[in-house]
């Protein structure tokens, strides 16, 4: 199976999923994370996953560290994978407040570290939704509702910044915000058409990986028309429907 969905430049793949990418999409959208091997086999099955090739990706993401399995046969998500809940579910309700025009600034300051730790850091940053404006300055608005992990701080200096380029103008170079609203659209028309059960999987497995990306500003710094909050509602409703199944 494979879909493609086309929106010129921001065009979408979605590639069909792998039995543990299966596996992985039902237990991310269940609260709590944990499924008996009994209704992972019900619920794997509209995805062409048989019983085999389950129990075979179960048996490699245990051993891999991606789940846990109790003595009666129950699968549960790992710390690690847990983690990516979270932040899965802060990406479909970000917490924010008010924006009065100022910016959250990071400068890192440390030092002596080597290329992958560096990455490393520079992948965290991204994940805090903060973008890169020059090597080792980080900033965003300050509209979201959150503490800084303190290993972060501990890497860098925070600040308050009132910059003086106008804002929307240094959003629209700090992030793509045309193209993620392109593919969010295109995104959000597949998912009109989508019906069979492993596109829908596939489809809403590409939408909250987009989602992980989306900037969350201000909506006065967002361009008309933003397709964020449509796409949130949409892997909102399908999140239930995947728990319904479960439950």
């Amino acid at each position: 199976m494979r879909m493609n969905v086309s929106a010129g430049p921001a065009g979408v793949d979605l590639r069909p999923l792998s039995a543990r990418s299966v596996v992985l999409s039902l237990l991310l959208g269940t609260h709590p994370p944990r499924l008996p091997v009994k209704d992972l086999l019900r619920l794997v099955e509209p995805f062409g996953v048989g019983g085999s090739a389950l129990r075979a990706a179960l048996s490699r993401m245990t051993a891999a560290g991606d789940l846990r399995r109790t003595d009666d046969a129950v699968y549960g998500l790992s710390d690690r994978l847990l983690a990516r809940q979270r932040r899965q579910d802060e990406a479909v309700r970000p917490r924010t407040r008010s924006w009065h025009g100022d910016w959250e600034m990071l400068v890192v300051t440390a030092t002596g570290r080597g290329p992958a730790e560096r990455a490393e850091l520079r992948t965290r940053l991204t994940r805090l939704r903060l973008a890169e404006l020059r090597e080792g300055v980080w900033l965003r608005p300050a509209n979201l509702a959150r503490q800084l992990p303190g290993d972060v701080l501990d890497l860098t200096e925070p600040c308050t910044a009132r910059p003086s380029r106008p804002a929307p103008e240094l959003a629209a170079q700090l992030w793509p915000l045309t193209a993620w609203a392109d593919t969010a659209r295109a995104l959000l028309a597949h998912e009109a058409e989508a019906r069979r059960a492993p596109d829908r999987l596939t489809l809403f497995a590409a939408a909250v990986r987009h989602l992980l990306t989306d900037p969350v500003l201000p909506p006065q710094l967002l361009p008309d028309t933003w397709p964020g909050d449509a796409l949130r509602t949409a892997y909102a409703s399908y999140r239930a429907e995947l728990g319904d199944a479960a439950g």
